[in-house]
């Protein structure tokens, strides 16, 4: 699984935003981002694949005491919604206006998809839920993406690639190896998921 940095750390969240930036505009950065934390297993499908535990520091907005999530917001205005498990007892001492840190596990998949159609980002975040080796509260979210491949330079490690709505993005690539054998006109769907926070730290 591939995974992303907290910047995007994500995928998390519905919406995310200095006032609160519109999911479409978020779920277009997780797919923009992806790329650039891509680490390639082998050149066997799945193509790559890279889990990593990434750090969402904020203020906590909100605490759903039921589910228990959390409702963060960054220093840079973004808010993140993470869910911490019954073993971080520490959720409990958690109040509202509280600086935390929170690590938390994402991961992505990249696979070849010869002969797919393009898509845009889909939420199928519920459907992971239902998965046999999904235990209740890990999955957070998932989103994928089907998209082309445009342009591969592996020089600079520059790849360019499209969705549905024939949008060119350019990204650089951070591990060479995902770009073995990738070239102009493949068709690879991406996979990103963020999982429960692993830990939980109240800043003093």
């Amino acid at each position: 699984m591939i995974v992303l940095p907290s910047a995007y750390a994500c995928a998390y969240t519905a919406c995310i935003g200095g006032g609160l930036m519109s999911r479409t505009l978020f779920l277009a950065t997780v797919l923009s981002t992806v790329l650039l934390a891509a680490t390639s297993a082998s050149a066997q499908e799945p193509r790559a694949t890279a889990s990593e535990v990434v750090v969402v520091s904020g203020r906590v907005e909100r605490i759903d005491a039921f589910s228990r999530g959390l409702t963060l917001k960054s220093a840079d205005g973004l808010e993140h919604v993470v869910y911490v498990g019954p073993e971080l007892a520490v959720f409990s001492e958690i109040k509202t206006g509280d600086n935390v840190v929170v690590r938390i596990v994402e991961s992505v998949i990249v696979e070849a998809r010869p002969g797919a159609r393009t898509t845009g980002v889909l939420d199928t975040t519920a459907a992971a839920k239902k998965e046999p080796e999904a235990a209740q509260g890990d999955v957070l979210q998932q989103l994928k993406a089907v998209v082309t491949i445009v342009s591969v330079d592996l020089t600079t490690q520059m790849v360019v690639y499209k969705g549905a709505d024939n949008r060119q993005v350019q990204r650089q690539v951070r591990d060479p190896r995902l770009l073995d054998g990738l070239k102009a006109g493949d068709v690879i769907e991406i996979t990103f998921t963020r999982e429960r926070a692993i830990d939980l730290q109240r800043q003093r």
